[in-house]
């Protein structure tokens, strides 16, 4: 796939890194991707706030402590992140930023993988800021997941069914095209869906498609799903299901066994609205890892 042909890896050198970069390291190898590992140091000024630091003092500063970064990464799983394809960088600034200006440099081609850093009881709630950020203004898909950390080799990880959730706006069709190349590279099973809004005085995932209100809707976003699909030449199980977005797309993704769910970002109407909020939720409480297109 061309829009695996480069994959940015962020890292900090935690052990959360450490299963992120083998599940980094091996798509890169199926897909013949490049793999840039990236880490991103503060600014000095932020370290050390006012305290007054020469000229030459902060130059031999920021050198030693960039060399020492560049050491630490270098020594970062050696053996297996080797090869050819595999770079290793070390910037400074806002880490989201630079994660996003390094991958704007092909954004067409470029996937940034990263996880979602939520743990434990806390791991439905909480989506780290750096990811977040990245997620809001990177123009490539991001491949996110809370169970990134944990995640085995590629060769152990069966892609059998693909959910592709959209929401009919601009960006379906590319996130579609996306779904629908993966299942083509993993001979997988592609499901497409469409969420509509719970009804009035319904509970979120309560369906009633008897109701005189959801008769029309469902058949004019069933209508919509079939030409989007047509359009894009795609061919895959589509539904419509009613409630809210999040938990809808999520319980979907568990009934079809989906190894991988797929969802577009960008556009501001829709259902999914703006990716802070719906999104957000998606990420957070998919039982697969979520690549937003």
């Amino acid at each position: 796939m061309r829009d695996l042909a480069r994959i940015l890896l962020p890292i900090d050198f935690s052990e959360r890194s450490v299963g992120p970069a083998r599940y980094a390291m091996s798509l890169a190898k199926h897909f013949g991707s490049e793999l840039t590992l990236l880490h991103v140091l503060t600014p000095l000024q932020y370290e050390y706030g006012a305290l007054e630091i020469s000229g030459s003092m902060l130059s031999e500063l920021y050198r030693s402590r960039t060399e020492q970064a560049m050491r630490e990464l270098e020594a970062f799983l050696p053996n297996e992140l080797a090869g050819p394809n595999v770079r290793r960088v070390v910037l400074e600034g806002d880490p989201a930023a630079k994660i996003v200006d390094l991958a704007h440099g092909a954004p067409d081609q470029t996937v940034v993988l990263m996880p979602t850093h939520g743990y434990g009881p806390f791991r439905r709630f909480i989506l780290g800021s750096t990811t977040a950020k990245v997620l809001h203004d990177a123009d490539c898909p991001v491949w996110t997941g809370v169970h990134l950390e944990e995640a085995p080799a590629l060769a152990s990880i069966p892609f059998h069914n693909i959910l592709c959730a959209v929401d009919l706006g601009p960006q379906s069709a590319k996130a579609l095209c996306w779904a629908a190349r993966m299942t083509r590279e993993f001979n997988a099973a592609l499901h497409v869906l469409h969420v509509l809004p719970a009804g009035p005085g319904l509970a979120d995932g309560a369906d009633d498609p008897a109701s005189n209100w959801q008769i029309p809707l469902r058949k004019s976003a069933g209508e919509e799903l079939r030409r989007l699909l047509s359009s894009v030449g795609v061919e895959g199980e589509a539904g419509v299901e009613s409630g809210e977005p999040g938990k809808a797309i999520c319980a979907t993704a568990g009934r079809v066994k989906a190894d991988l769910l797929v969802i577009g970002r960008g556009s501001a109407a829709g259902v999914f609205g703006r990716l802070r909020t719906n999104a957000y939720a998606i990420i957070r409480e998919s039982p697969c890892p979520v690549v937003s297109v």
